[in-house]
């Protein structure tokens, strides 16, 4: 994973690429995720660049705490009454593969455990 700010995720907030997107507002952005591993499979995505977890600051708590608020109400909107699982993957050995903070919100069928 390099450290370049311009990824697919900026190209989408910016609308240069195409994507089912299902939630906006202006700290985050929640589309469809185009291989998904679930029924229903979304990610979401801050506004601002931080690249990784690993990576985030102090002054990035508000926008971090809105993430898991977004992944909440965007959960219910999808329907996912029965459960969901909120995934964040840092780093190459974390399976990052896009280097953009960005949470999957993975639900629709009995998840497995542990997860790989």
């Amino acid at each position: 994973m390099s450290e370049s700010t311009e990824t697919i995720f900026s190209k989408i907030i910016r609308r240069e690429i195409p994507a089912d997107i299902i939630y906006e507002d202006n700290l985050a952005l929640a589309f469809k995720d185009i291989h998904p591993q679930a029924p229903v499979h979304i990610l979401i995505i801050p506004k601002k660049t931080i690249t990784t977890l690993a990576k985030a600051e102090s002054e990035d708590h508000a926008v971090l705490g809105h993430l898991l608020l977004t992944a909440k109400r965007v959960a219910e909107e999808a329907g996912l009454k029965n459960g969901y699982r909120v995934v964040i993957n840092a780093g190459d050995d974390g399976g990052q593969t896009v280097n953009h903070l960005h949470l999957h919100i993975l639900g629709g069928r009995q998840l497995d455990w542990p997860p790989g």
